[in-house]
């Protein structure tokens, strides 16, 4: 279709708690695999890559985006552009490389995420609400400038708000773990070796049972460790091409980007952005949740989770088909670009449409809704 953008390509390293088989990894060293496994799957030369976007949140300043560049062996004249959303990063360098190919800055762009948390720097900040400063292994999250509860007593007000039991939030957890456990061989053609640490598959998604979960720590209220995603190191990136550079590929398959938005909420209750911004999104484009044959829904939490499915009325046998981020873990800056490789995979044969969704920290969200496009290149 004309001024469409199309995602091409689309890998993923494992999904690895931090501190596990990634901890002496860098973020570079996690995407560059992943980078160029893509552009061989598709045959596309380095030198035909316009711009590389890169969602990080933890590696501590500079431009990530030059030294996943350079480690993947990208033209030297590729500056590279990082951005910093938090956890919808990802989908974001999506929307961004959308907008460089419908403006005519570029004809093809690689988009994704890549973050370490095991190499996350240390530092001092200033608490709000407590009135010190706090050491930190991590970035700090402020959702608001007033207040600056920790992620997890935000989800534990969201389900006290909502009404979401314990009991609830661990069988969404459950039925994470079980998804991904059937559909593990699936799972691993999307999943590039990298080869200082090689692994095929997501390590932590696991046979999670009520009885494992009633004994896991209470983190806030009703929402545990068994109801949170664990932190993680990761990469994700897709190839994204014009209509133009579409036509010089032989390919069977690519998605059509159909739209994409991103807005802000509640910075207090982080979890609900996803609501409204994919209820806009879908009325925009004349689509209903019964339209959707995916639906790729971030799980940072299953509480979350379960309030944006109940207040879309999202059909829950559509969602995260071969599991979520509860059963693989969550590479902040790369989380959303997992969810685009995963709608990559998902979406073929008689399934049509798909919705990815986000939630971040400091109330915000994104959407993007795929279409399935096939190619006769016989």
């Amino acid at each position: 279709m004309k001024n469409s953008v199309y995602i091409v390509a689309g890998a993923r390293s494992a999904i690895v708690p931090s501190g596990g088989l990634f901890k002496n990894l860098n973020y570079y060293d996690l995407a560059s695999p992943v980078i160029q496994h893509c552009l061989n799957a598709i045959g596309l030369p380095p030198n035909k890559v316009d711009e590389l976007i890169v969602s990080n949140a933890l590696g501590g300043g500079g431009n990530p985006a030059r030294l996943v560049a350079l480690a993947s062996g990208l033209p030297q004249n590729l500056a590279g552009l990082s951005i910093d959303r938090q956890c919808v990063g990802g989908l974001d360098s999506l929307l961004v490389g959308k907008a460089l190919i419908l403006s005519g800055q570029a004809q093809v762009v690689i988009a994704g995420g890549a973050e370490s948390y095991s190499l996350r720097p240390k530092r001092y900040y200033k608490s709000l609400k407590e009135k010190k400063y706090i050491y930190q292994s991590q970035a700090p999250f402020l959702p608001s400038i007033y207040n600056d509860p920790l992620m997890e007593v935000a989800a534990g007000e969201l389900a006290n708000q909502s009404n979401i039991t314990k009991t609830e939030q661990h069988e969404w957890a459950i039925e994470s773990h079980t998804k991904a456990l059937r559909a593990r061989s699936e799972l691993s053609k999307e999943i590039v070796t990298v080869p200082r640490a090689p692994i095929d598959h997501d390590p932590y998604a696991r046979s999670l049972t009520m009885e494992t979960c009633q004994r896991s720590k209470v983190l806030s209220a009703s929402v545990s460790t068994a109801s949170t995603s664990v932190a993680a190191d990761g990469a994700a990136f897709v190839v994204m091409v014009s209509e133009k550079a579409l036509n010089t590929l032989s390919i069977d398959h690519a998605l059509r980007i159909i739209d994409g938005k991103t807005s802000g909420g509640n910075p207090e209750l982080p979890g609900l952005a996803p609501i409204s911004v994919n209820d806009l999104l879908l009325k925009k484009n004349q689509l209903s949740v019964l339209d959707l044959d995916v639906i790729e829904l971030m799980e940072a939490y299953a509480a979350q989770a379960i309030i944006c499915a109940k207040e879309l009325k999202l059909p829950i046998d559509r969602i995260n088909l071969s599991g979520g981020s509860l059963s693989r873990g969550h590479p902040i800056g790369a989380s959303g670009a997992v969810l685009a490789v995963r709608m990559l995979n998902e979406l073929k044969n008689e399934r049509k449409i798909g919705l990815a969704t986000i939630a971040g920290a400091g109330g915000i969200a994104t959407g993007i809704l795929f279409e399935n496009i096939t190619f006769n290149n016989s």
